[in-house]
């Protein structure tokens, strides 16, 4: 079953339909006429309504069960309503799956009846949970315990070093896997060089297990699918070790459906028995004209930042320097296609936004961090976050990749708003920490507003 992006139903007089019955025909500037008009676009909206709710839940994401993983037994996909506004999330991962709406526009005109409804899921991703257990695109999790990248894959805490697997090159990247290399007084070794850890993690079994944040199963410990406040609230235990992290941490996140059209998301990590760095992100990516509908160049963007960190090649601050914005690609301080000056801009090795970018205000205070829209479709997405910097990343990696119903998303195809702490904080004494000590709570909000 195919229901169109766009549906228009026209009520309009001509020499090939009948007359209109003569309560439809009384002038527009009769009272009695205009009330009839209303009741008849209410009518016509409450069938158009119903008919579409149903092709909503026929055409959406409809992520499934793993197959015979056992990793991804419990694994789920819940559904949040709220009128029209349908948003899917999963417990693997704690993963954005779709973000969907059908959106009634009224009349035009009392004399000529005009109905619009806009249907799209503006969310890339898969259509199982089994594919997204192979993703390599992080369509939609939640990533940590440090989410970006984290220079040489290690750092120093309390004057002891940890090393974390490398999956980036020689660095870390939102903390994939485990590699920590302990001696018998549980500290890490540092006297071998990189060659040596990159053996022995093949060669040895480590303290520790797990996958990462993004990569397991996360617990439901509460679900309101509709009503007032739908939302859904799930959790993760991550132990002391897991990752090369030190310590045993509780990270919980919260889906809710506010208001009509308006997602929040919320982090929270509480470290519970020692120092540990924290910098947890949602890695969504949003493409408004609908996934799978093309690339997002002709988006239009505005920041509400001045200032960017300056990143090496490997996209990495390793000068600790902050630069204005102005004067550059990165300046998206007035509404600026996506697609203006990406070819002017690296993001490592190849062309598009891999930029990060410190959000005007204070750090810790809910504030507007971007406004996006889609010319072609109408629609608009604010979000308004606490966090001191946002990563932006246009899909430049992005290459004949699988994608929900049979589409393929290629380059710039969606793009991601990960709002977060200072990137590498942790080597980094000139930012402000992201280490938690024990007993303190991390606190991550993040607040999408959708307008059609």
């Amino acid at each position: 079953m195919r229901v169109p992006a766009i549906i228009r139903v026209h009520l309009l007089p001509s020499a090939r339909t009948p007359a209109r019955p003569q309560w439809l025909s009384a002038s527009s500037s009769s009272s009695g006429g205009r009330l009839a008009l209303a009741m008849a676009s209410l009518c016509l909206r409450q069938l158009l309504l119903a008919t579409l709710c149903v092709a909503a839940s026929v055409l959406g994401a409809q992520a499934t069960g793993g197959g015979d993983d056992a990793r991804t037994k419990g694994v789920g996909v819940y559904e949040l309503r709220m009128g029209d506004f349908s948003v899917k999330v999963t417990n693997w991962g704690a993963r954005l799956v779709s973000v969907r709406a059908i959106l009634f526009l009224p009349p035009v005109a009392y004399d000529r009846l005009v109905f619009r409804w806009n249907l799209a899921d503006v969310v890339l991703g898969k259509d199982t949970i089994a594919e997204y257990v192979n993703d390599t695109s992080y369509f939609g999790p939640i990533t940590g315990r440090v989410g970006q990248r984290i220079s040489g894959g290690r750092f120093v805490l309390d004057g002891k070093f940890y090393h974390l697997e490398r999956n980036d090159g020689r660095n870390t990247i939102h903390a994939q896997r485990i590699a920590l290399l302990r001696n018998n007084n549980n500290t890490v070794h540092d006297r071998w060089n990189d060659y040596h850890l990159d053996m022995l993690q093949h060669l040895f079994v480590y303290s520790g297990g797990g996958t990462a944040f993004s990569k397991s199963a996360w617990t439901v410990k509460e679900y309101v699918a509709g009503g007032d406040s739908p939302h859904i609230t799930m959790c993760y235990h991550s132990f002391d070790g897991e990752q090369g992290f030190p310590g045993s941490l509780d990270a919980y996140v919260t889906y809710a459906v506010s208001s009509p059209y308006t997602l929040a998301v919320h982090m929270n990590a509480t470290a519970l028995d020692k120092a540990t760095p924290v910098n947890l992100l949602q890695h969504v990516y949003w493409n408004l004209g609908g996934h799978g509908s093309g690339d997002v160049l002709g988006h239009t963007l505005r920041l509400f930042a001045s200032r960017y960190a300056v990143l090496d090649a490997e996209l990495l601050p390793s000068s600790g320097r902050l630069a204005p914005v102005a004067g550059t690609p990165l300046d998206f301080r007035s509404p600026t296609a996506i697609g203006a000056r990406i070819r002017h801009v690296m993001g490592g090795k190849v062309v598009g936004y891999d930029a990060n970018y410190i959000i005007d205000g204070d750090q810790g205070t809910m504030r507007p961090v971007a406004l996006v829209q889609d010319s072609v479709s109408g629609r608009k997405v604010e979000l308004w976050a606490n966090q001191a910097t946002m990563q932006l990343y246009t899909g430049n990696w992005l290459n004949h990749t699988k994608g929900k119903d049979g589409k393929v998303y290629n380059q710039y195809a969606g793009f991601t708003l990960e709002t977060m702490g200072y990137v590498d904080a942790v080597n980094h004494p000139e930012f402000p920490s992201q280490t938690l000590l024990p007993g303190q709570e991390y606190k991550h909000d993040m607040v999408f507003k959708f307008s059609f």
